[in-house]
């Protein structure tokens, strides 16, 4: 195992500098003591980390990836002698965690930045982005999703909260055009709905029989952001479709109100996301328990 650990140091420290030659002066080693290290991590891997030239060094795609990961095991290394050392369970390195923007702005950062405060140690990168996050080429730690979870035999997910979605409007547009009184009643009114990706969002129903209605409404407006379909609903343009730790300010002061109040709101459970590994890091673990234990509190009290 002691072999293997050193050879993966060498072959972290082969990539960061560039080439054997400068590896081995960092390293104290010498030249040839590096290049046969790598040979023996090849062979024992099965595939080629290196793309070699007399001029250059450069990583093949399975070497991107090995280094990728071996960089996070060593951050696990050197988190496991801090946390022995100071007998304090307390997290260091970095953490990369994307999110929705708006949900992640009013719900998941305020707990993440109380967490980084507790932790000064832990570095964190929020990225916040409405697009699905490729948890591997974006080099993510952690990602956020709200709604259904696609497939995937290689991530890990956690359920670590839940909302409703509520159709409204504002008072002004329903004194105007009146209120819908059925999903069918909506092609007659004008809907603000929200698009990602160039999609626009499927609005979901649950019905009695457990079944629920997926249809995506006729619209004149479609906007990519929701605090501004809230924006644009409480200018009294139409009708939108919105999460409750959005406007539950807006619905308690009248500003805006439930329609097709007869159907059920559909709710969106929030997951948290990580790629299957046999040992979940510690820091990644701390975060995810967090965000189980506050995050339904915090929305809770955004409403």
């Amino acid at each position: 195992m002691s072999e293997q650990l050193k050879g993966i140091s060498v072959f972290v420290t082969a990539v960061e500098a560039g080439s054997f030659s400068l590896a081995a002066t960092r390293l104290h080693l010498s030249r040839s003591a590096v290049g046969k290290t790598i040979s023996q991590l090849e062979q024992r891997l099965g595939v080629r980390l290196f793309h070699r030239t007399t001029r250059s060094l450069a990583l093949t795609d399975d070497g991107t990836l090995f280094y990728e990961h071996c960089l996070r095991a060593l951050e696990e290394i050197d988190t496991a002698k801090t946390l022995l050392d100071s007998g304090k369970k307390s997290v260091s390195g970095r953490l990369r965690i994307s999110m929705p923007v708006l949900y992640g702005r009013m719900c998941i950062a305020p707990l993440l930045t109380e967490f980084a405060s507790q932790n000064p140690d832990l570095a964190m990168e929020l990225l916040f982005s409405d697009r699905v996050s490729d948890l591997v080429e974006d080099r993510l730690d952690l990602v956020i999703r709200n709604g259904k979870l696609p497939d995937s035999s290689g991530l890990v997910a956690r359920r670590i909260g839940s909302h409703r979605m509520i159709i409204c409007a504002s008072p002004s547009y329903l004194m105007q055009r009146g209120k819908p009184q059925t999903i069918e009643d909506l092609s007659q009114h004008e809907v603000i709905n929200y698009i990602n990706a160039g999609v626009p969002h499927r609005w979901i129903i649950p019905e009695d029989n457990g079944q629920k209605r997926e249809f995506v409404p006729k619209s004149r407006l479609l906007m990519d952001e929701l605090q501004a379909i809230a924006d644009t609903a409480l200018s009294g343009f139409g009708i939108a479709l919105l999460p409750d730790w959005l406007i539950e300010d807006e619905l308690q002061t009248g500003k805006l109100v439930r329609v097709l109040c007869d159907y059920r709101e559909n709710v969106y459970e929030s997951h948290a996301l990580w790629l299957q590994t046999p040992h979940l890091p510690l820091k990644t673990r701390l975060v995810i328990d967090m965000l189980v234990s506050r995050l339904p509190a915090h929305q809770i009290s955004l409403t």
